[in-house]
């Protein structure tokens, strides 16, 4: 009973990324040389944010606006995206951030309170449309060149870091509620807390097994995995490769139990029994 292809953990996809595009020690002493700046503008920036999306039809519809603002809705979204701002401009590199921001990928994919869909396209321009208000900024404050560029630069490599977070999180929600069955979801004990949802609705194609539904599962909770699975590693040598492949994969902690329409997945197929419309999966720590 061994999961597999589970996507990147959050912190881990952070942590990797944030490796890669190597903020070197001259970009980030610059961001924070230019965050004051930033900072003086930052509730001018949130304000224009969203004066400008008021004012574009397609992103007015988006948001729910056509007919005029909803000043509630508004506030909310200030205040979202002014949290965002100043964690931001505090080059927030912590694990629990790299959550925050697939979690909010989540949500531009619908799965918010609201519900509001929010098209990748928009969302990856948006960044370019921040790293251009940063540039304006700077260059309004007449810092030196040589401190713009460094940290533009900067700035470009830690936002393309949170937009690939974001992504992840979007990718992921939408894979959630793709197909035409729907399989009704339950968790007990510590695990709710860690879902925050004792019963849901999850959809699947008809026929997919169910490791393909606890795919999903533990891709959309990552927190959940850290508390019912191990990871283990797989090594796989592949007939055209000179090399070993180590893969991870998942297994249950001793104790937890899966039930499909309340049978014990451990003594009645495994992973392996396929899913129809309105089965029913239960997820139990041990010691029920």
């Amino acid at each position: 009973m061994e999961l597999h292809n589970l996507a990147s953990e959050p912190s881990e996809e952070w942590r990797r990324l944030l490796r890669f595009v190597n903020i070197s020690s001259d970009e980030r002493s610059a961001m924070i040389r230019s965050s004051e700046t930033l900072i003086n503008r930052g509730q001018e920036f949130v304000i224009n944010t969203y004066d400008y999306l008021n004012s574009v039809p397609e992103t007015a519809a988006i948001l729910g606006w056509e007919r005029g603002i909803d000043e509630q809705h508004l506030e909310e979204r200030r205040r979202f995206f002014t949290m965002w701002l100043n964690r931001t401009l505090g080059v927030d590199t912590s694990d629990e951030f790299a959550y925050y921001l697939f979690r909010s990928g989540q949500y531009h994919a619908g799965h918010g309170p609201r519900h509001i869909h929010t098209p990748t396209p928009y969302v990856t321009t948006s960044i370019g449309l921040t790293l251009a208000a940063f540039a304006h900024y700077m260059g309004d404050a007449n810092l030196p060149s040589e401190v713009v560029a460094s940290a533009m630069a900067g700035w470009t490599k830690y936002l393309s870091v949170q937009l690939n977070q974001m992504a992840l999180g979007y990718d992921i929600a939408r894979d959630f509620e793709t197909g035409d069955a729907t399989i009704n979801f339950s968790t007990f004990g510590r695990m709710r807390p860690i879902v925050d949802n004792d019963n849901f609705e999850m959809h699947a194609n008809l026929g997919d097994l169910v490791r393909e539904l606890l795919r999903k599962f533990f891709n959309y909770y990552p927190h959940a995995r850290l508390e019912a699975l191990d990871r283990i590693w797989i090594s796989e040598e592949k007939e055209d490769s000179l090399w070993i492949e180590v893969n991870p994969a998942y297994i249950l902690k001793h104790g937890w139990r899966i039930l499909l329409n309340g049978r014990d997945l451990e003594y009645a197929g495994g992973f392996d029994v396929s899913v129809q419309d309105q089965d029913s999966i239960a997820i139990f720590p041990p010691g029920r």
